[in-house]
């Protein structure tokens, strides 16, 4: 009993090692500056479907990568969600390889908010009054914004809303997550595969930037993707919607610190605004999930 009880509790710990690493990526995206953004798109597609073709072949994992081939819902569903998750990485890259890691932040704060919509007009889920409030906020932070600065944050609706839609795609996939992320990049290797090739006859690509061991960056790209996934599968299904739903702003709140602190990125009173309402936003969306999570404990 009490191994149990241990073990559930590290599961927590998982899900939050999952929002520490992606919250520090900014870091590793940064020291292939130099690349440009689609290469390392098209990098990252390759080394994680080679990440996860390691994994599969470890654990035995390609027959279910067949039944998910042959299942037609599934590989429809797993084709979108490569698409998507391929236009949510193109996006985050080149926003943090081009002083936008405050836009990254920012998507990524928006992004549950996202999620709410969806799970509204697309799965008729019923909203709380805070989450409609939790709504309601982030989208006068954007019309703000869109009016101070003349323009709207799109690029960090990009990154939120294909993240979103990425997730889902990913609601009702039964894969695990390696056939998953193996299938995802199996869709999108080919799209990957020309980019590297046309990019490196035409002078743009790794060779005529980086030398000797920043060559060992490259396949790294597919293990820092793959690794923070796994930690989230670990944990996930043992950590309770409330507890990840916290844990989730651990993320863009280590990515808005380093786009202040480290990379000096401009910080106005337009910007503090937008993140006051957003950051307003997303913690009625907390409370929100803290709230429903007592709720179902005591029905339960």
């Amino acid at each position: 009993m009490r191994k149990r009880e241990n073990d559930l509790k590290k599961e927590p710990l998982f899900v939050l090692c999952c929002y520490i690493l992606w919250g520090l990526l900014p870091i590793f995206w940064k020291t292939l500056a130099e690349v440009d953004a689609f290469y390392i798109l098209s990098v990252r597609i390759v080394f994680s479907l080679l990440f996860a073709a390691l994994l599969l072949s470890v654990r035995g994992g390609f027959s279910a990568v067949r039944a998910a081939l042959s299942d037609q819902r599934e590989r429809r569903l797993l084709f979108a969600a490569g698409w998507l998750v391929c236009a949510n990485w193109g996006a985050y890259i080149w926003a943090v390889n081009n002083g936008h890691v405050l836009d990254a932040s920012l998507a990524y704060y928006i992004n549950p908010i996202m999620s709410i919509l969806l799970g509204a007009f697309v799965f008729r889920e019923r909203l709380s009054r805070l989450q409609w409030v939790s709504v309601a906020l982030v989208a006068v932070g954007i019309i703000v914004t869109a009016v101070r600065f003349g323009t709207v944050p799109y690029l960090a609706l990009l990154i939120a809303g294909s993240f979103a839609l990425y997730g889902a795609a990913k609601k009702n996939v039964k894969s695990t997550s390696a056939v998953s992320l193996f299938v995802e990049t199996l869709m999108t290797v080919p799209f990957a595969l020309v980019l590297l090739v046309w990019m490196e006859s035409r002078g743009t690509g790794a060779l005529g930037v980086m030398h000797g061991a920043e060559f060992l960056l490259l396949p790294l790209a597919g293990i820092v993707t793959a690794v923070p996934l796994l930690f989230y599968a670990a944990g996930i299904k043992k950590t309770s919607y409330a507890a990840a739903g916290i844990l989730m702003f651990i993320n863009p709140t280590l990515q808005f610190l380093l786009g202040v602190f480290l990379y000096g990125e401009p910080f106005t009173s337009t910007h503090a605004l937008l993140f006051v309402f957003v950051w307003a936003g997303a913690a009625l969306f907390a409370v929100g999930n803290l709230r429903g999570n007592k709720e179902k404990d005591l029905c339960e």
